[in-house]
């Protein structure tokens, strides 16, 4: 699996102008599933992204993480995470999961951060989303299951 990972001072998610998930600071996770992802990448990727210390401390230094910031995530699905545009002016998104194998990693990503004490708000899968937020910093940082050493 895929995430891209921002901190923001704010960030919501709106389907058909109706507000479907907003934080205040926190991270907004944009997340995305390949073929062959499981739920041990759902796991780790939210394993991860819950102990990430992406936020300062009393020195200014990177050295908190959601909890002792008292943050929270806007998790949003991102199939276009897995495009491809390497070749031509369009890219291809093979190497992005069918919604049918994607959903339920995302929703077990999701359910993950929630076992591990995040407050999770979240996009709408397979919904055209209106995303806007407040970078702060900007932190910006990408992050991949594949290879990764277990959770």
């Amino acid at each position: 699996m895929r995430a891209l990972v921002q901190r923001v001072s704010r960030a919501e998610v709106r389907v058909d102008g109706a507000v479907t998930g907003a934080i205040a600071a926190g991270y907004l996770v944009l997340v995305a599933a390949t073929h062959d992802d499981t739920e041990r990448d759902a796991d780790w990727l939210a394993h991860k992204v819950a102990g990430l210390r992406l936020f300062a401390d009393e020195a200014g230094h990177m050295n908190r993480d959601l909890a002792q910031a008292g943050g929270a995530v806007l998790a949003v699905p991102q199939f276009t995470l897995y495009g491809d545009a390497r070749r031509g002016r369009r890219p291809d998104f093979v190497q992005a999961a069918r919604p049918e194998h994607a959903r339920p990693l995302f929703e077990r990503f999701c359910a993950t951060l929630a076992a591990d004490g995040v407050t999770v708000e979240r996009g709408v899968f397979q919904a055209h989303m209106e995303v806007s937020l407040v970078n702060d910093g900007p932190v910006t940082l990408g992050l991949e299951s594949r290879g990764a050493e277990p959770a």
